[in-house]
């Protein structure tokens, strides 16, 4: 597995990032024991990023119960999802220490930008757990790249967490640039587009699994199903010439990009996470990404 740096200033980290939504059931649900050994499958697999979030169902909890034993061989991160007010980060933090059985968080990250809570008072809070030796590393996740530039004004943000795919390149056009010049990581999410480049999924397909957040969400319109389905007809045969899958395909993809410095997977299966953490070694050349960027045909997919 390969070992990047985060940032400028930042630690290094393996390439692929664990990302351990799943764990909580927010894609179907799962047993504790199959979302335990898929933690250590990760491990094994030299994963030893993990990302978890407090607005992850059970996520936190299930990571800590698998970080037992094992804590010191990951640099863990997580997100404050909830409200930013003084009063609820003091909760928020003592709650994921708890549930990770941890007592600190290596990166720790604003899940996303929420304007009634002024940023200078926000990143002060965290400031002040960084100085307890509660956090190691402060984070964003979904910020736009002015919004990063105002929050890099109040703490130093070792890292930004957008989304990015071959189908969903929005952060190609201000943030990436941004974090480059800025010396800022990137973790990018969502790589496989939550399964529209798995090639499972044909362009009627519902989803229909209690709890499986995709049932409904915008970017899981028909147009988008077509598309992508079409996408990943072309790339299954590109990937398997090369000896690899079009998952591993998916993942290596997004590493080409010099701003990215991990690629998130979430995983349900110990099977899963060594495919994807398998695309860690993977570095595509130019020639390579030249005839994935013919089949993917400039498709460019969004949420309307």
């Amino acid at each position: 597995m390969r070992m990047k740096q985060l940032g400028k200033d930042g630690p290094e980290v393996s390439a692929i990032c664990f990302g351990a939504m799943e764990l909580g059931g927010r894609m179907g649900p799962i047993e504790e024991s199959e979302a335990i050994a898929t933690a250590h499958a990760a491990i094994d697999a030299g994963v030893t990023f993990f990302d978890t979030a407090e607005g992850y169902a059970t996520s936190e909890e299930i990571t800590g119960k698998a970080l037992v034993g094992k804590r010191d061989q990951v640099f863990l991160a997580t997100k404050l999802s909830g409200d930013q007010s003084k009063k609820h980060i003091a909760e928020a933090i003592e709650n994921s220490l708890r549930m990770l059985q941890t007592d600190h968080i290596d990166l720790y990250q604003l899940h996303r930008p929420k304007p009634q809570w002024p940023i200078e008072e926000t990143l002060g809070e965290l400031v002040k757990l960084r100085d307890q030796g509660k956090i190691r590393y402060i984070g964003l996740s979904n910020f736009s790249a002015s919004q990063t530039a105002e929050a890099m004004k109040y703490a130093t943000i070792v890292s930004h967490q957008p989304r990015y795919s071959m189908l969903f390149r929005e952060a190609e056009e201000e943030l990436f640039p941004f974090c480059l010049e800025n010396g800022v990581g990137t973790m990018v999410y969502a790589p496989l587009a939550k399964g529209l480049l798995s090639g499972k999924y044909g362009p009627d397909h519902v989803f229909t699994v209690q709890g499986d957040t995709r049932a409904g969400h915008r970017s899981f319109n028909s147009g988008n199903m077509k598309a992508a389905y079409e996408v990943t007809q072309n790339l299954k045969g590109w990937a398997a010439d090369h000896g690899r899958s079009l998952v591993q395909l998916a993942v290596a993809w997004t590493q080409v990009n010099p701003a990215v410095t991990a690629t998130i997977c979430g995983a349900k299966s110990p099977d899963q996470i060594r495919e994807t953490g398998a695309a860690g070694d993977w570095v595509l050349s130019a020639s390579d990404l030249a005839e994935v960027e013919e089949l993917v045909g400039g498709v460019r997919l969004s949420d309307g």
